[in-house]
């Protein structure tokens, strides 16, 4: 029994944008920081937040390799158009605005302590939160722009 990888890779190929996509976006992160402010800045890879999205690009990659693969009337693209938008949605309001929220909570307790003298002793307040969780607008189209072109990567390279 012969089995040949190329069509089960065929038939996964928006799988495979999406994650190489991710992959790639959390890859540019720290060479974006690099580009801006003249720092490596390694930890990056990991991080959620900041140019370009992942969210964003795996979503992306997964809609329009969907739609060229199943094609854009089919059930399955809107299926995976309608999630993208709720992801990115979530990426650029929901997540971006709970992360300055974090920031606004920290600020004040900052200045509680400083400018007065309570000392605020519960060990809730010593927890550090991460205060970037989401995207601005521009990120999430960042992400977008390099799901889009993994897809059509490899939608043309497997036709080559």
């Amino acid at each position: 029994m012969r089995v040949t990888i190329y069509p089960m890779i065929k038939n996964m190929y928006p799988f495979f944008c999406a994650m190489l996509s991710a992959v790639l976006a959390q890859a540019l992160k720290p060479l974006y920081y690099y580009i801006n402010h003249h720092e490596w800045r390694w930890s990056l890879v990991k991080a959620s937040g900041g140019f370009p999205s992942s969210h964003s690009a795996l979503v992306s990659a997964l809609a329009l390799s969907v739609g060229i693969q199943e094609h854009f009337s089919s059930t399955i693209f809107a299926v995976t158009c309608a999630m993208a938008v709720i992801v990115i949605y979530d990426a650029a309001n929901v997540r971006y605005y709970s992360g300055q929220n974090i920031k606004i909570t920290q600020q004040l307790i900052k200045d509680v302590q400083t400018k007065s003298d309570v000392k605020l002793e519960d060990p809730i307040y010593k927890i550090k939160l991460k205060d970037v969780l989401g995207h601005k607008w521009t990120e999430c189209a960042g992400g977008i722009i390099l799901g889009a072109l993994i897809a059509l990567i490899f939608h043309f390279g497997m036709k080559a």
